[in-house]
């Protein structure tokens, strides 16, 4: 598939940061949530990801968009749509909670913030949530409000960021707990800060919502960052893939359901409450699944996975397709997730799979790859 230009325009948005990263590099986006996502940056994209496990990157993430959810029922509305408990949410974390219809069919896997006891934030992967939200909110009578609320994030990425974050906004930063949230001051206002991001070599999250004093905050790290190595970046095919950070729209979808993709931890069957799907769920579970999200290992330098590719036995029999991939250096080889069917789902199957026309081996493995 050829690359080509994206045109702007008022349904394709830029974000806060665009006059920014464009002058530090950026050379190519992807469309998610109607919004342009910087996908690189200048060299190649082996040198970006040492980079980022090594030192440290500021991540335009603007793109992960916040539906807001408040008022009287609020809460009834969030778990009605996802699969996970959070009957015991406490205020300042943040839940990873598959959201699903009511065939148990994957809508969103987004984080879900508890703000206040009547008061959340759906912190969107790339689908449309809203609508389906004010669907169920109109349709069960519920007293809440729901729109899209200003919030533009920044994300703070890689082994140096405790010490980047914390030369900027005080040590305190440092006791920040995994998936935790709280609020921290800069340039006269207050800023909703979590540890968490879409890599596994540690960071933040910056929930921009004061637009002057968020970029002031985002300027700052860059003016102290040569220290550090900071450099600007974007989510890193190679890293996301080596640390199993699943990708909705890629590896999974809305033909696809939580306990085939892995989510088994957050589909909580065995209590009242309510949620969409939950009858779905439990046939589902006392069946069996039929696909499975596995990971591949190939025999390969190089490869771009811009549709699904079929996966084949030795037998010539259809066992699942690929969905994402990427050469990893630490593997020497072509690493990716794919959805295999049954019975083929079990580590070291093996399978061929056809990269530009030329026949290439692997094998299935388990997830995470590391």
């Amino acid at each position: 598939m050829k690359n080509f230009f994206l045109s702007k325009s008022r349904r394709l948005r830029g974000t806060p940061y665009t006059s920014r990263i464009e002058k530090q590099g950026a050379s190519a986006y992807t469309v998610y949530n109607h919004m342009i996502l910087p996908t690189r940056f200048g060299g190649p994209l082996e040198e970006l990801y040492q980079h980022l496990k090594d030192h440290v990157q500021v991540w335009d993430a603007a793109v992960q968009r916040q539906t807001e959810i408040n008022g009287k029922d609020s809460y009834k509305l969030v778990q009605l749509m996802t699969c996970r408990d959070l009957s015991k949410a406490k205020i300042g974390r943040c839940y990873y909670a598959p959201i699903i219809d009511d065939k148990a069919k994957l809508i969103n896997d987004p984080v879900i913030l508890k703000l206040a006891e009547d008061r959340w934030w759906i912190s969107l992967s790339d689908s449309d949530v809203e609508l389906f939200a004010k669907g169920l909110a109109i349709g069960n009578n519920f007293d809440v409000n729901i729109f899209e609320a200003k919030v533009d994030i920044f994300s703070v990425q890689g082994p140096k960021s405790n010490d980047l974050m914390a030369k900027v906004l005080g040590p305190k930063i440092k006791d920040l707990k995994f998936f935790g949230f709280d609020y921290y001051e800069f340039g006269g206002a207050k800023h909703l800060i979590a540890r968490s991001g879409w890599s596994k070599q540690g960071g933040f999250e910056v929930y921009m919502q004061h637009t002057e004093a968020g970029l002031a905050l985002y300027d700052k790290l860059f003016e102290i960052g040569d220290e550090f190595n900071l450099k600007p970046g974007c989510p890193n095919l190679i890293e996301r893939l080596e640390s199993s950070l699943l990708s909705y729209g890629n590896d999974m979808d809305i033909g696809d359901n939580p306990l085939e993709c892995g989510f088994d931890k957050y589909v909580n069957l065995d209590n009242d409450i309510n949620f969409l799907g939950k009858e779905e769920l439990k046939k589902i579970k006392s069946e069996g699944i039929k696909k499975k999200l596995m990971g591949v290992k190939i025999n390969a330098k190089e490869i771009s996975v811009t549709g699904s590719i079929n996966m084949f036995d030795k037998d010539k029999n259809l066992i699942g397709e690929l969905r994402s991939g990427s050469y990893n250096p630490m593997f020497k080889q072509v690493i990716g997730i794919a959805m295999v069917n049954k019975p083929y789902f079990k580590a070291s199957q093996e399978f061929s799979v056809s990269i530009d026309g030329k026949n290439c081996s692997g094998k299935v493995c388990d997830l995470p790859f590391i």
